[in-house]
């Protein structure tokens, strides 16, 4: 798979990835996958079940069955089933699992963007254009607390910006496919940005990618 129309937007939590993955693909007119909300299923979906997060072959027999099209489910963006993703996302057969369907979808015809923490180091390494996104934990908490209160839950910043520590630390910490940049990837500190700037600096990242590989 050569990835040369592959555009990857690695980062932690609410550092505005998803916003940016999603306008880069309307913009190139590029399927979207935002790999989180795999994560997020299964941990949802292993609860629901009855199951425990830290149970390494139930998380896996969930991640069997998930489908990038089944994955438009409010239950998927609160703020426990974040919680859930970054629990099972520790463990390398669930990691294993999804990772030939993240592979499959980066190589539609045409490329695609894919929306993640490991989608330039471990999915799709050859990906044409990279990016890491990430602001300051404070900045990423209110963010986050902004969205979560939107939308109903009851919730402090302080216990958010503790969330937010914590699934750093893990998402970092983990033995297998831990969040980091690529060596290749442009970094985009969004934490005094508006969305339409960040929007307009990663289009420029991509551009300029472009530039580089075009003959």
């Amino acid at each position: 798979m050569s990835g040369a129309g592959v555009i990857t937007v690695d980062g932690p939590a609410a550092s505005g990835k998803g916003t940016i993955a999603s306008g880069l693909g309307r913009l190139y007119g590029l399927p979207v996958l935002d790999s989180g909300l795999l994560y997020r299923a299964v941990g949802v979906l292993l609860q629901q079940a009855g199951g425990d997060l830290d149970d390494a072959a139930a998380a896996a027999a969930v991640a069997r069955a998930i489908r990038p099209e089944a994955l438009d489910d409010d239950a998927f963006r609160t703020r426990s089933a974040g919680e859930a993703a970054s629990r099972v996302a520790v463990h390398p057969q669930v990691r294993q699992v999804l990772l030939a369907l993240q592979r499959d979808f980066a190589a539609q015809p045409g490329g695609a963007v894919l929306d993640g923490r490991d989608m330039g180091t471990v999915i799709c390494p050859s990906a044409g254009a990279k990016l890491y996104v990430t602001a300051r934990p404070e900045v990423r908490a209110e963010r986050r607390w902004r969205q979560l209160t939107g939308q109903g839950e009851a919730v402090s910043l302080e216990e958010i910006l503790a969330d937010i520590r914590v699934r750093d630390e893990r998402d970092s910490g983990r033995a297998t496919a831990p969040m980091a940049p690529a060596p290749d990837a442009v970094l985009l500190d969004t934490s005094e940005m508006t969305i339409d700037q960040a929007a307009d600096a990663a289009r420029r990242i991509v551009e300029a990618a472009r530039a580089r590989q075009a003959p």
